[in-house]
């Protein structure tokens, strides 16, 4: 007597394809809205803080000779990119990294990029949020000027936003805790607040001290902002569209070596679990 082997039955093909990578990111982008919405203190400050730098930049006086509507901006982009983007990435990723939830996360069908965009989404979302409501509140303040370049300011808000994310994930590799945070992202924080020229005007510096202000992280997104929103040099000079290409090499090209810089610890220190 013979017995016939049969294969084992397997599940019928659906024809479906599986979530695309945009899908994926979304879902967990949308997870990630959720947390922050249940943190109430988070979402007031996100709602609350553009409107405080419409409400006090004005009595400052710290913008030189930059037009009112072009230095609330300015404000706006460095505030935001260093005080919430920056700042608040390294606690998301650490408190995320700590929990385990990134080393399980990576186990699923997302890739490590889609892990990190997914995470990083909402803060990003709430800064370009915060912009774009200050913008609003220039407009209605009757302070808006036409740029003299619109694609350089557009440069500056996208290429810093993405600088900020990237030297964020790459300063998780020496943060051990979301409370610590606090600590290990105050060099970088101050040193970019004081020497960008967001406090005080780079054309008042030393000319040695400037030239070394404007090789730091966010010095160049709001020089470029300032060349194409206000039509000024770093040290003052009013320039046309044409006058603004011309001085925009520089910025660009520290933006830019910043980022390579930033992907590149990013990529070799990132860490995906605890140290044990």
């Amino acid at each position: 007597m013979t017995t016939t082997a049969t294969a084992p039955a397997t599940a019928p093909a659906t024809g479906r394809p599986g979530p695309s990578r945009l899908s994926r990111v979304a879902a967990l982008a949308a997870g990630e809205t959720r947390l922050l919405l249940r943190n109430r203190t988070a979402v007031v400050n996100s709602v609350l803080m553009p409107l405080l730098l419409v409400a006090v930049v004005p009595g400052l006086g710290l913008g030189g000779d930059v037009p009112l509507g072009p230095q609330l901006i300015l404000t706006a982009v460095g505030v935001t990119l260093v005080f919430l983007t920056y700042y608040n990435l390294v606690t998301t990723y650490v408190a995320r990294r700590e929990e385990l939830v990134l080393q399980r996360m990576r186990t699923g069908e997302l890739t490590g990029l889609e892990v990190l965009l997914g995470t990083a989404a909402p803060t990003l979302a709430v800064s370009i949020g915060q912009i774009a409501l200050v913008s609003v509140g220039v407009v209605a303040l009757g302070e808006w000027t036409a740029p003299v370049e619109y694609v350089l300011p557009v440069l500056a808000v996208v290429g810093g936003t993405a600088l900020t994310a990237v030297l964020a994930t790459a300063s998780t590799a020496f943060t051990r805790t979301a409370e610590s945070a606090q600590i290990t992202t105050m060099p970088l924080v101050l040193a970019t607040t004081v020497m960008s020229g967001l406090v005080y005007p780079l054309s008042e510096f030393p000319e040695a001290l400037a030239t070394v202000a404007r090789l730091m992280p966010v010095t160049p997104v709001l020089e470029l902002l300032q060349l194409g929103l206000a039509g000024r040099t770093w040290d003052g000079e009013l320039v046309d569209a044409a006058g603004a290409w011309a001085a925009a090499p520089l910025p660009l090209a520290v933006l830019a070596g910043w980022l390579l810089l930033g992907l590149a610890a990013a990529s070799r220190w990132f860490r995906w679990a605890p140290r044990r």
